[in-house]
């Protein structure tokens, strides 16, 4: 059966999954890849692992470009996605106006479920903003690290803690059953990500690739894309 290979971050896999139907009745090609941390994604290609598409922030297939691993006149930004909190489904909401009630809702929390906080774009930053609030040595041991962010929300789903939460971006919470999404992150604490897709120079079917890049951006795609927690294109 024919199919075209992805590496892709995390949090354009309920987008990717839900043009998949819709990709295969055009092209009569499936859909299969990886879906992980965008810096393990992006050292998976750079050593070489076969693939026709590409989906990483803006900023690294931008690298990735420059280190003449991708079409340059082939990519296309798919839309930002901000980085949010989330509980579990029959949970009580939590909110984070500002720093400080930030602060309050994670040391209130007994458990932290978050994505690889050295390779994917959600982890690195909630690293960040677990040092600029202050709180990065009391939540320590409270933290609950998966190597992605789907990964980490059906942990979090799964929690027998008492008060857990978790925090990646929003399309991962999105697509995540048992988990609902509690809100952007506040003000100074809050992250929007562009995402890109770009054809691998070593693709095998740069044809086919280049028609889900199109299904990814198409302007009649907008409510899916927002729908999935893409925030605009």
């Amino acid at each position: 059966m024919s199919h075209i290979s992805i590496l892709s971050g995390g949090a354009a896999q309920g987008l990717v999954g839900s043009l998949a139907p819709a990709f295969k009745a055009e092209t009569s090609f499936d859909i299969e890849g990886e879906f992980c941390a965008v810096g393990l994604m992006a050292d998976k290609l750079r050593k070489g692992t076969p693939t026709d598409l590409v989906i990483l922030t803006a900023a690294l297939l931008a690298k990735l470009t420059d280190e003449n691993l991708i079409f340059d006149s082939s990519t296309a930004d798919i839309g930002l996605v901000e980085t949010a909190l989330a509980v579990r489904a029959d949970d009580p909401q939590v909110t984070a106006k500002d720093a400080a009630s930030l602060r309050e809702v994670l040391l209130a929390s007994d458990a932290i479920y978050v994505p690889d906080t050295k390779a994917s774009t959600a982890g690195i930053h909630v690293a960040k903003v677990l040092d600029q609030i202050g709180v990065a040595n009391q939540v320590a041991s409270r933290l609950r690290i998966f190597p992605n962010g789907a990964t980490a929300m059906r942990e979090l789903a799964a929690s027998t803690a008492q008060r857990p939460i978790g925090c990646t971006q929003s399309t991962e919470i999105i697509s995540t059953s048992g988990v609902v999404l509690s809100g952007a992150l506040p003000p100074g604490c809050e992250l929007a990500t562009m995402y890109t897709a770009g054809i691998a120079r070593t693709a095998v079917h740069a044809a086919q690739a280049q028609r889900l890049i199109d299904l990814l951006i198409a302007a009649g795609q907008r409510n899916l894309r927002e729908q999935a927690g893409f925030v605009r294109s």
